[in-house]
């Protein structure tokens, strides 16, 4: 019996241990050739925040077609649009179909919305084009098509000129496009004539062609190019068209301070929260409400790891369900010491009272967790259905908080009291 609880004992220690450590570092990087495993976060010990914590941008789209669009076509476009904003650079967005025609974009720390509707809801549309120059500056002229677009692009990314250091769009074409560009870049080497690249209607710049190019790569470059810019530009020119046209029904800035302040609020409400539970359980129970606070104490530092290896974006929804966990943590614990004192008052021993508490105990708090497990998958289901991140947030994190006092309680709180 000793033995077990000794080993019960180090694998807790074990558990805290490793989820100290890795709240320790704001950022995870393991990498070991075979297994990589990558985790941080703008929030407090790295945790991932969300949209109504960190600010940003919430949009929703509505497909815009003559007849009701099908799952597939939605899902194509959640999945271009996915593609799109990961490449962006967003921390963990969310993109969510709603019904049968509607998408919820949120995008936390994204500061400009226009740059970020240009990006979801725009396909990009490129074309080169044969420009005959009628006079030495080229402000008469004629524009003839080449058969060269995006569709013959192979690759498209942002980079910066080696010798200026300007923002700059590289491309490479396939085996068609490096052809027709050849062609066309033979024809006007050493001519006063040029290539003019349009994206979508809008000249982005008419140069000339010092020499043939016939590796099938070229780039562009604009006066007003930003690297932003660019790299929105090679995102919309890789990912392809949208399947379906979409707009705009409903965009929202979310103020990155009121969401720190929502935060640091709620942080509060923890500690105090916290504070409160611990000082009743040590005035009540006495010693066994000291092992109580212990574990306690390891499941907040368990929970906390788990929402940040998994990991959880964080929202004040999400945070609430966190909080109303540690109550339920403590419930369960009260259900067992009350349990204990049964016993003890039929001169059990210690021991004996606290295997019988336990034993006695647990089908309570198996079946009142159960429960809470049920309703968390109905709020997560519903609020998947109808995009209320705040719903799903809630659900997720007090499922993961609930999971995590029954091992509190059970397995946490018994190892100690023996």
């Amino acid at each position: 019996m000793a033995r077990t609880d000794i080993r019960r004992l180090l694998l807790v220690l074990v558990l805290v241990g490793v989820s100290i450590t890795a709240l320790a570092f704001r950022t995870i990087d393991v990498d070991l050739g075979f297994f990589d495993f990558n985790r941080t976060g703008s929030g407090p010990l790295g945790l991932r925040l969300g949209l109504d914590l960190q600010g940003g941008a919430q949009l929703i789209y509505q497909a815009v077609t003559p007849t009701e669009p099908s799952a597939d076509e939605m899902e194509g476009v959640r999945s271009i649009i996915e593609r799109r904003v990961n490449a962006f650079g967003v921390t963990e967005p969310s993109i969510q179909i709603m019904g049968n025609d509607r998408l919820l974009i949120q995008l936390p720390g994204v500061a400009d919305i226009e740059e970020a509707k240009k990006l979801i809801g725009q396909t990009a549309v490129l074309e080169f084009k044969e420009r005959t120059c009628n006079d030495l500056l080229c402000e008469e002229f004629s524009d003839a098509e080449t058969g060269l677009t995006g569709e013959r692009l192979r690759r498209a990314f942002a980079d910066r000129d080696p010798t200026t250091s300007a923002p700059i769009v590289r491309l490479e074409f396939d085996s068609r496009g490096a052809q027709i560009f050849a062609d066309l870049t033979t024809r006007l080497a050493g001519t006063n004539n040029r290539i003019a690249i349009f994206l979508d209607d809008e000249l982005i710049v008419a140069p000339v062609a010092q020499a043939a190019i016939l590796g099938g790569q070229a780039f562009i470059e604009g006066r007003d190019f930003t690297f932003d810019r660019v790299r929105t530009i090679a995102i919309q020119l890789e990912s392809g068209r949208l399947p379906i046209p979409i707009e705009v029904l409903q965009e929202q800035d979310v103020d990155a301070t009121l969401g720190a302040d929502a935060l640091d609020k709620s942080l509060v409400a923890g500690y105090v929260g916290l504070a409160l539970v611990v000082l009743f359980m040590v005035a009540y129970y006495r010693v066994s409400g000291i092992v109580a606070s212990l574990a306690l104490f390891c499941y907040i530092v368990l929970v906390i790891a788990v929402l940040k290896l998994i990991p959880v974006t964080l929202t004040l929804a999400g945070i609430a369900g966190v909080i109303l966990s540690i109550g339920m943590a403590v419930d369960a614990n009260i259900l067992i010491f009350e349990r204990m004192k049964e016993e003890l008052r039929s001169d059990r021993s210690l021991l004996s009272a606290a295997e019988t508490g336990f034993s006695r105990a647990w089908p309570s708090i198996r079946d009142s967790n159960v429960y809470t497990f049920i309703t968390c998958a109905i709020l997560f289901w519903f609020g998947s259905r109808l995009g209320a991140s705040l719903v799903t947030g809630f659900a997720l994190t007090l499922f993961i908080g609930v999971a995590a006092s029954m091992f509190s309680a059970i397995f946490i709180s018994r190892t100690l009291l023996r």
